[in-house]
């Protein structure tokens, strides 16, 4: 909603400056508690007398919540520092009007407290007055000067409005967790926390801003020049080859051996603004064996297998934004391979084995909808072999994966399995755009009874 002429010269912006001085207070009450968590409840975890996975699970719990306190702060100081600033800005514009004004009355207008523009024909003498009368020029000239002050003000009462939504959308920003050191990167344990990287500097959150709504703009406008495709077939083999790396930098270390006859891969996708088709069609001859193992800041983790034979795999998604789509996959297998695998630590645990020789081949699909997704596979064997494999935690995807799946077969046989994900990225975006419209939705019903009202 624009704001008007009377509003912003009747606005005590000295305000904000009071705001911010409460915002930086509690910036310094936060500062107290967290200092007096870290020494108590926090200390509790830190001593030999509690051992065990609930001092593990109570460790974790309590430095997330020592993560909050300090988040607030960030976020109490940031919130000041953006008021801070808003308030020299607002009263710069504010004082450019009130110059506006004044330059207005001293070329001979009358400026109301509504801020409407009138030439002050009090000032004139009756002889004046009566030539100004006779004169068309004269008359085309006043109404000339007139239109010209008048946009002269309302730009300047423009630019205040323009400041006054640009500061809403950087405050609404600065309280929304960016989660910068959620999902495994530090001690953020909430979603939907308090903002550990907010700015206080509101010229930089306005280039933020800005810049975040002309990629928006970009996209709407690639979105507009109608659907675009895009894809390609690549054939390569036969080639072959060795790497071995040690544990090093907090890294697995690993030692892969390979060799392809023949692989052919074909990749498309068709993109019309938000939604999107794609599809892979794979076919690979040959033979693969590698190692990992390590201990290292994500925990504890070893995996080995070995392949030979012939893969084949069809796949096709259908995607909307952010907010949802379904796939389709098909996958064959004729050859032999073995694996065993496991892993435990901050991200979850998986385990795994399976030893196989024959053909199989598999159908797989699911959908997800907000982030969270549900998929299902079965496969038919045929061969001798047996699989079983758990998953809970985080996966190579980004995406957090609980399923499992397990299979046999003496001759004729098969496997089934299931997978539950959830993607935090686009669930956030979701849960962001949901709120959106329910807040645009309160201002319009709220905008409505007010308009009733008047």
């Amino acid at each position: 909603m624009a704001l008007n002429y009377h509003e912003v010269m009747s606005t005590d912006f000295g305000l904000l400056g009071t705001a911010a001085g409460k915002w930086q207070s509690m910036a310094g009450e936060l500062k107290k508690i967290e200092s007096r968590y870290g020494e108590t409840v926090q200390k509790i975890t830190t001593t030999d007398g509690w051992a065990g996975r609930s001092a593990v699970s109570a460790e974790k719990g309590f430095a997330a919540t020592r993560y909050e306190y300090a988040a607030a702060q960030v976020q109490a100081k940031a919130i000041a520092g953006l008021l801070r600033d808003a308030q020299e800005k607002f009263t710069d514009l504010k004082n450019k009007l009130v110059s506006a004004r004044d330059d207005a009355i001293a070329a001979g207008m009358t400026v109301s407290e509504q801020g409407h523009v009138a030439f002050d024909w009090a000032k004139l003498t009756p002889g004046e007055r009566s030539a100004y009368h006779h004169d068309p020029d004269g008359r085309k000239a006043i109404g000339e000067a007139v239109g010209k002050w008048q946009k002269h003000i309302d730009d300047r009462v423009k630019a205040v409005t323009e400041l006054d939504h640009n500061v809403k959308a950087v405050l609404e920003t600065a309280v929304t967790d960016s989660n910068k050191d959620a999902l495994g990167k530090g001690a953020d344990m909430s979603l939907a926390g308090f903002n550990a990287g907010a700015t206080g500097d509101l010229d930089q959150a306005l280039k933020d801003e800005k810049a975040a709504r002309d990629r928006a703009a970009k996209e709407a406008e690639a979105a507009k020049d109608g659907p675009k495709s895009e894809g390609g077939l690549k054939i390569t083999g036969p080639h072959a080859g060795t790497t071995v790396t040690g544990q090093k930098y907090g890294k697995e270390g690993s030692a892969k051996a390979y060799a392809d006859l023949f692989k052919m891969t074909a990749e498309g996708k068709y993109q019309n603004g938000d939604f999107a088709l794609s599809g892979i069609d794979d076919i690979t001859v040959g033979a693969r064996a590698s190692a990992n193992y390590g201990f290292t800041h994500e925990g504890l983790a070893g995996k080995a297998e070995t392949s030979a034979g012939v893969r084949t795999l069809l796949e096709g998604r259908a995607d909307y934004s952010h907010w949802g789509g379904a796939y389709g996959r098909t996958e064959g297998f004729a050859g032999g391979e073995a694996a065993l695998s496991g892993s435990v630590g901050w991200e979850g645990v998986n385990a795994g084995a399976k030893a196989f020789a024959g053909a199989k081949e598999s159908v797989a699909g699911g959908g997800e909808l907000a982030g969270i997704g549900a998929g299902a596979t079965a496969e038919g064997w045929a061969g001798a072999g047996a699989e079983a494999k758990v998953t809970l935690g985080k996966g190579d995807d980004g995406k957090w994966h609980v399923g499992g799946k397990v299979g046999v077969a003496l001759g004729i046989g098969g496997s089934v399995g299931a997978e539950f994900t959830v993607d935090t990225d686009k669930f956030k975006k979701s849960a962001g755009d949901a709120a959106d419209w329910v807040g645009d939705t309160a201002g319009d019903i709220k905008d409505g009874f007010v308009g009733m009202f008047d």
